[in-house]
């Protein structure tokens, strides 16, 4: 590594445990995966910034800090079944397959699915499993999971993704009804049912019902 590189990785954790993301196997799994892998074209340069930037098929990868505080909400363990909702780039679930023994993630774009699962490929990550599909019914075939993380902003909670969580289970995901005024919850399912808790203000794309063009 380039004394450069290693500064930019040195500033990159920095920024993220200067925001709050200080669970150490959390940094460790942010600090293997470099997010420059997911990022193409005229944007590539900014990729070690704490910054959103677009991507194909009108979506965003979520600015690094928050898919720390994400992932460090969801609390997830070595052994956990994880589903995300919204592939988008990959970077989340490449996150996510250095904590859990398994990731599921599924987007209603075809053509972020394959680009994802190519970096996936090119960077020998085994334990994601990729669909092409409407994320907001879930996987009801790979149900229930230990952990359900989504990457788009919903009204409420979607019932179909709250049935697919294990007693015991996590989902953190953003809700609103517009594209200025989400926060970031964390669900937990109980033995006697869900507890609500508001995390912070955050800005994500919408979660959209059915599948998205090529």
């Amino acid at each position: 590594m380039t004394d450069a590189a290693a500064e930019r990785k040195m500033q990159f954790l920095f920024a993220l445990r200067s925001r709050g993301v200080t669970d150490k196997r959390v940094l460790n799994a942010m600090e293997k995966i470099d997010r420059g892998a997911f990022i193409r074209g005229i944007f590539a340069e900014r990729a070690y910034e704490d910054t959103p930037l677009p991507i194909a098929c009108g979506q965003t990868i979520s600015q690094p800090s928050v898919v720390g505080l994400m992932t460090q909400a969801l609390e997830v363990h070595p052994r956990d079944k994880v589903l995300e909702v919204g592939t988008g780039s990959g970077y989340q679930a490449a996150i996510l397959s250095q904590l859990a023994r398994r990731v599921y993630t599924v987007d209603r774009h075809p053509r972020l699915v394959r680009e994802a699962q190519g970096v996936f490929d090119a960077l020998s990550i085994a334990n994601i499993t990729t669909f092409t599909a409407d994320g907001s019914h879930g996987l009801p075939d790979h149900a229930p999971f230990d952990r359900i993380i989504v990457t788009a902003a919903a009204e409420d909670p979607p019932g179909p993704l709250l049935a697919q969580l294990k007693i015991g289970g996590i989902m953190v995901l953003p809700v609103g009804q517009s594209d200025t005024v989400q926060s970031l919850i964390r669900v937990r399912r109980t033995e006697t049912g869900l507890e609500y808790d508001e995390l912070r203000s955050v800005r994500f794309v919408p979660l959209l019902e059915g599948l998205g063009r090529d």
